[in-house]
């Protein structure tokens, strides 16, 4: 008995360990795919509303793509000329970076930072390089829209069909079963991926107009990276704003600007996070914070950035499923918040 459980054991460990090198040998291919799924459940809502508007399903099906096609285009543009704008800019804050040393050596009471030798090592054209790098894998994703919207017009083709194929596998006594299970896991998973990216849209846009008001630079830039952070919670929220609240005190060198920043975009962000998100969402898909934190770091290491991006959603959507089939509701249980 006890060999049978070891041989069990290490048949697991085996199985994960090729599962590893799968998705990340295939990696090229599966995050294209697992993009075209979540845009998939983003497009039915507006493919129900075309279909009872009379509109022929082909017809609303071409017209959609062809929007998210566009839509996707632009957040690409978006993306590319941000980024390099800020490495085009990087020059003229290097007097800025002098000035914060400067301060930060003075310091406040026993409080004194050296920056003096990283200073004279710092090449901005390296900096960057760094960026660009940093943001590369996401625009690299971007560029590969083709093999996305492939996936994605195989993915809308299919969709209706899997009902005859599940009665003709399992029968129809078992196949109600089936079918009830499947229809509870698209209706949770399309309601949390609409709601959610509305909800990291709406705050992309709100940072940026915040950020465009007070003269930020960049401000596009910080907005898009506010809205792709949003997916991860409270980690991600806490990285944009350091990043916008640290480029505003480098770009202005004052306290105040810095503070308005954080206090206006931040106590909007609280307030979609805390109060306009948990109401039209519910508390159902709260994942534990230890959950997410793991979640990130192995799909970061998986599959880089785009994967940390993702993180967070795929680790919802397996919680949506583990809490519609009997047997995985304990697992359901214990990633919950």
């Amino acid at each position: 008995m006890d060999d049978r459980r070891y041989f069990g054991a290490a048949l697991a460990v085996v199985a994960l360990f090729l599962t590893g090198c799968v998705l990340k040998i295939a990696r090229p291919v599966l995050i294209p795919f697992i993009l075209a799924v979540f845009l998939s459940f983003l497009i039915d809502p507006a493919l129900g509303l075309l279909t009872r508007c009379r509109c022929p399903r082909p017809w609303a099906t071409a017209l959609v793509l062809a929007l998210m096609f566009v839509a996707l285009y632009l957040f690409g543009v978006l993306a590319y000329s941000s980024g390099k704008a800020l490495v085009a800019e990087l020059p003229k804050y290097q007097g800025r970076l002098a000035d914060i040393a400067a301060f930060l050596g003075k310091g406040l009471g026993p409080f004194k930072v050296d920056l003096s030798a990283a200073l004279r090592n710092l090449d901005i054209d390296r900096a960057g390089a760094l960026i660009l790098g940093a943001i590369g894998p996401f625009l690299g994703l971007v560029g590969k829209l083709l093999l996305v919207f492939l996936f994605l017009v195989a993915i809308v083709a299919g969709r209706g069909r899997l009902g005859p194929k599940i009665a003709a596998a399992l029968g129809e006594a078992r196949a109600g079963r089936a079918r009830s299970i499947l229809a509870s896991i698209d209706a949770q998973v399309r309601k949390y991926l609409v709601l959610k990216t509305a909800v990291s849209l709406a705050n992309g846009v709100m940072v940026w107009i915040v950020l465009a008001c007070f003269g930020v630079d960049f401000a596009a830039f910080f907005g898009l990276a506010a809205f792709l952070l949003n997916y991860i919670p409270n980690i991600g929220s806490a990285i944009a704003t350091v990043l916008r609240v640290g480029f505003a005190f480098f770009q202005f060198g004052t306290f105040w600007t810095p503070f308005w920043v954080l206090v206006v975009a931040n106590g909007l962000d609280l307030v979609l996070g805390n109060v306009v998100e948990p109401r039209i969402m519910g508390k159902g898909l709260g994942l534990s914070p230890l959950i997410v934190f793991f979640s990130l770091v192995f799909w970061g290491w998986l599959w880089g950035i785009p994967g940390m991006i993702l993180s967070v959603p795929l680790t919802a959507l397996v919680k949506i499923v583990c809490q519609n089939v009997p047997a995985l509701r304990p697992a359901a249980v214990l990633m919950g918040s």
